[in-house]
């Protein structure tokens, strides 16, 4: 089972963990560690403020998809339904600390061909009996949404508990939040870990030995060099992910329907032949993201993502794009995402989490506590 409680009360040692990524997943498990008690430090070299095109967490748009997953059991389903469980009680601690979690209820899934609008039907029937309230949305419904869908939407799978969650602002409250709990930071690359009697040795770039208790490796693709010098084998491969911010154009009304209001009036984020449309403040839109093979950028998938691969509405071909950014997701290769094992006593790795990094990272810092503290 994934889901683990932390008795209260329980006389747990209080350790010293190092963890190695600072990510959502990593910033996460952070956070989760310093909220039962643990010594914590924190260390990537993105952690003065520099972006890192690298990084996963830089390619997520926050679509959080866990009722709509189209698997009825087993881990994967287990960790989606605990996230979203999970976020809905982190965002409440850390509102009540003054960190402001941005999240927009909804998510339609469209269906392109009548083979995907039969799996969603048989989805909304088997979720029903789980007592999960999707909803079939009929061509006529998405007609009357405005702006218009994408070109050739048959139907929709529309659920009122997913959605999107800012993953920058969730980034800035975990460590800001982290920081008041006496989380301890090193801004630095890891060039070595070394196992030691009783714990771990961290050795940095810049000659810093640092000793801890136990580690968790949330470092994306860097993970895997680091654990092939201690002799495991994990190999991942980056993907690109390129997205968009448009500014969308402002018509008196969109497809003769209803004036325009100032923001997109559909339910929640969009997904489409797996890109994510996902409505913003003041008539703004992300797009993304796409599926890259490799660290390199391609201009034409770009290009080809505000063409939607030539389903977009007149409206969306005509946006401006106000600002564009591109991430690196770890895609485990040979084993499905994400990557949760217990590599060596107080050794834990918690990666690979490919395009589910913001959903899943909840529950991966649940486990990884939970996996520490049973050392």
């Amino acid at each position: 089972m994934i889901k683990q409680t932390h008795p209260v009360g329980s006389a747990v040692r209080r350790l010293s963990i190092a963890v190695i990524g600072a990510g959502l997943v990593g910033r996460a498990c952070a956070w989760l560690l310093l909220q039962r008690g643990h010594r914590v430090l924190l260390i990537d070299p993105g952690l003065d403020g520099q972006r890192d095109p690298s990084s996963g967490s830089e390619a997520a748009l926050g679509v959080l998809m866990a009722q709509v997953f189209h698997r009825n059991s087993g881990r994967a389903w287990r960790l989606r339904q605990r996230s979203l469980e999970l976020w809905g009680q982190w965002r409440q601690q850390l509102q009540g600390q003054g960190w402001e979690l941005p999240w927009r209820p909804g998510l339609l899934l469209l269906a392109s061909t009548p083979e995907e609008l039969e799996r969603q039907r048989q989805l909304v029937a088997s979720r029903r009996q789980q007592g999960f309230a999707l909803e079939l949305w009929d061509q006529p419904r998405l007609d009357a949404l405005a702006p218009a869908l994408p070109i050739g939407a048959l139907g929709g799978l529309y659920s009122p508990a997913d959605g999107q969650l800012d993953p920058g602002p969730a980034l800035a409250a975990l460590l800001a939040d982290g920081l008041r709990l006496g989380l301890q930071t090193c801004c630095d690359w890891v060039e070595r870990l070394e196992q030691r009697p009783g714990g771990w040795s961290v050795h940095t770039r810049r000659g810093e030995l640092l000793k801890v208790d136990a580690l968790a490796l949330s470092a994306g693709g860097a993970s895997t060099a680091l654990l092939a010098d201690i002799g495991h084998q994990v190999p991942m491969e980056p993907v690109l992910g390129q997205a968009l911010e448009l500014e969308l154009p402002l018509p008196t009304n969109w497809n003769g329907a209803r004036p325009w209001p100032g923001a997109l009036s559909w339910p929640g984020a969009v997904v489409w032949q797996r890109l994510n449309l996902v409505p913003r403040a003041s008539g703004k839109l992300w797009l993304g993201a796409t599926l890259e093979p490799g660290d390199q950028a391609d201009p034409a998938a770009l290009a080809n993502l505000q063409q939607l691969g030539g389903a977009a509405p007149e409206w969306l071909q005509q946006a401006k794009v106000v600002r564009q950014w591109q991430g690196h997701r770890p895609h485990p290769i040979g084993r499905p995402a994400p990557l949760l094992e217990q590599l060596e006593p107080g050794l834990v790795l918690a990666s690979g989490h490919y395009r589910n990094g913001v959903l899943l990272a909840p529950a991966t810092a649940e486990w990884v506590a939970d996996q520490l503290e049973q050392g």
